[in-house]
């Protein structure tokens, strides 16, 4: 299903959307939106995720745990992200707004053809994924929050549509892997 999602946007979605926001790049809501892309940047999540652990370790192993969860869902869907990227090759939206090229020519490790999965995208929605396991209660703030990120890279003609689907479906599958083969039970006491 997410593969079918991903080649409807590559072929009917990604241009005509980009098109309307390269339109947009002068106003508040792209300024607007370059903030709050920086939430999708993996240090915020890995170093706090660090300290959590190192933190809590002794005094609150199950919040530590989440900790943990959250350092490993953005550093290994991150990591994916970016082998993914020099692999496919795919051209970002600069170079369609200035060159006409669309579509992939693999094996690229030039930042203009390193962009699909975004990789913010799946540091978000990995990140998202994690805080709502870990707090349960704030989960629709918590994927809110990660799908907006997520989408501001669209919104900045940084990503398409396709490549932020990816990269957020990445996010979110590494992070509930991880949480069934490593945390389930550390973190909410339940067998794996």
């Amino acid at each position: 299903m997410a593969t079918l999602l991903c080649i409807v946007s590559y072929v009917w979605i990604d241009r005509p959307v980009t098109d309307v926001f390269l339109s947009l790049r002068d106003t508040q809501l792209h300024d607007t939106f370059k903030i709050i892309t920086r939430l999708g940047e993996s240090q915020w999540y890995l170093i706090g995720g660090l300290i959590t652990w190192l933190m809590l370790k002794r005094k609150n192993p199950p919040i530590a745990a989440g900790g943990m969860l959250l350092l490993s869902s953005v550093a290994v869907s991150g990591i994916t992200a970016n082998i993914l990227k020099a692999l496919l090759g795919r051209a970002r939206p600069r170079l369609y707004d200035h060159h006409q090229i669309y579509g992939f020519d693999f094996f690229h490790i030039d930042y203009a053809w390193l962009s699909f999965p975004s990789g913010h995208s799946a540091t978000a929605l990995g990140a998202a994924s994690a805080l709502a396991l870990i707090f349960p209660r704030y989960r629709v703030i918590c994927y809110t929050v990660g799908i907006v990120v997520a989408f501001s890279r669209v919104v900045l003609a940084q990503h398409w549509i396709s490549d932020v689907i990816a990269g957020s479906l990445l996010g979110l599958a590494t992070t509930i892997l991880l949480y069934r083969k490593h945390f389930m039970t550390s973190l909410h006491g339940q067998e794996q």
